[in-house]
This record gives structure tokens, sequence and C-alpha cells, in this order.
């Protein structure tokens, strides 16, 4: 699986590509195949995203997942403290529309 990963322009957060957008959650990551290169230069060209690139992912019953630790890292917040981990569908999480 290829998901597309970047950096919202104005907030700086890490976003994921839907397929029709994008999501600060790991688990609405589109699978891209062959068409990341082609996704990430209309979406940089139009500004939704910057440093937009290409990851390798697996998806499970738990949801898709990283393949490599820093984009793990990336996705769901820091190794060491499970009570620090990212959370964009908890409704007690800052709530805004990319």
């Amino acid at each position: 699986m290829k998901i597309v990963t970047g950096n919202d322009l104005k907030s700086g957060a890490v976003i994921w590509w839907t397929g029709v957008g994008w999501s600060l959650d790991v688990n609405n990551a589109a699978d891209t195949g062959e068409q990341g290169a082609k996704i990430i230069a209309r979406e940089e060209g139009v500004q939704n995203v910057v440093g937009a690139y290409v990851i390798d992912a697996e998806k499970d019953e738990n949801g898709v997942r990283p393949l490599h630790i820093k984009e793990r890292i990336r996705a769901l917040g820091p190794t060491v403290r499970p009570d620090l981990t990212l959370k964009p569908s908890d409704p007690q999480a800052v709530n805004w529309v990319i």
C-alpha cells in the first residue's frame, strides 16, 4: 500500500491524503498506488499541502500503519507515552477542517 503524507500549509499539521482531500487521521489515508506523484504535484500546486511524499504502509484490522518508524511517529505520536498519542477522531481533540 502506498499513501501520501505531508504538512498542512497553514497549520503545519501532519496530514494524509484520503482520495478526495486531506485528513489528520492516518486511518483515513487512501492507497494511491502509482498515482502519488501526480497527487502531490496537483495538491502542492494549489497550495493545499507542503513537503508531501509517498510512503509505504499496510492496512489491517487496527487501521493503516506506516511501515517506517519515522512515519509511525508522525501518524501516531510519541512511542514512550501512550497517553500522549495523537487522537484525531477524539471529540475532545482540537476540531478544525482541512
